[in-house]
């Protein structure tokens, strides 16, 4: 059911949340647009003005390493600015509540982390990009380290441990998912009964497929996105309206 305005919209969702034992949120693109985070894929963002660097062009390619890596710290400032927006902090307070174990997102900026959720239970299906990692033997390292060398290279690193690439520990594409990750994702979407699907687009899969996976498992699904989705049918409430607006309400609960 599409709601027919934010204010009953507000009212279902509450609700919704007040009747639900375990609500498991599930966070895209869209809940970080407040906090000057571009959605990459919308018109204008950056995937539509640069081709993404699949994972096997950056392995296989120092060019592709180094401009992976420009492209990165040319962000800097925006990653570097932003702070929890009304959404994460809704978010937060159900999870002080006890009422949200964990969240599960498609982003990579921490703002789950910065808004209180502790870090274990944030389940990054496409990585963080606040610090760094080897591909090979998955050392972390800081970006400023990174950077330092690449500033006084003129080349992205390598690790000091095994010589393989460092990359920001991020997903990319052609990369395969984080086992750990997606397990506990479908665990969680099976164990709720209330999954709010929060400014997802829900085309990339298979991260799109926990919405689905938890209805069929008998939760009921809340989708909260400007633009309708494949899954609005399915859905038992979708708010179309500004996501802070919409989870605001529910920031001091």
């Amino acid at each position: 059911m599409i709601a027919k305005d934010l204010q009953s919209g507000v009212e279902q969702l509450g609700d919704m949340i007040a009747r639900a034992r375990i609500i498991m949120p599930f966070t895209g693109a869209g809940i970080s647009t407040e906090c000057g985070i571009p959605d990459f894929r919308s018109p204008g963002g950056i995937w539509t003005r640069h081709r993404p660097i699949q994972f096997e062009e950056f392995v296989a390619s120092q060019s592709a390493r180094d401009e992976s890596w420009r492209r990165r710290f040319a962000m800097d400032e925006v990653f570097a600015a932003a702070k929890p927006g009304r959404g994460h902090r809704a978010l937060a307070a159900l999870h002080r509540a006890g009422k949200v174990p964990a969240v599960i997102t498609q982003n990579i900026d921490n703002l789950h982390q910065a808004s209180g959720f502790a870090p274990d239970c944030v389940i990054e299906l496409h990585g963080n990009t606040t610090y760094a990692r080897c591909i090979g033997c998955g050392q972390v390292y800081q970006l400023d380290w990174v950077k330092r060398r690449f500033d006084q290279d003129g080349a992205a690193p390598d690790c000091t441990a095994c010589d393989e690439p460092v990359k920001t520990a991020t997903i990319s594409f052609g990369q395969a998912m984080p086992e750990d990750e997606m397990q506990r994702a479908t665990e969680l979407s099976q164990s709720c009964d209330l999954f709010i699907a929060i400014g997802s687009s829900l085309v990339v899969w298979p991260a799109a497929g926990f919405p689905m996976m938890a209805k069929n498992s008998g939760a009921r699904l809340v989708i909260i996105n400007r633009e309708p989705t494949e899954q609005d049918d399915i859905a038992d409430l979708v708010i179309r309206h500004d996501i802070g607006e919409t989870l605001g309400p529910f920031v001091g609960n």
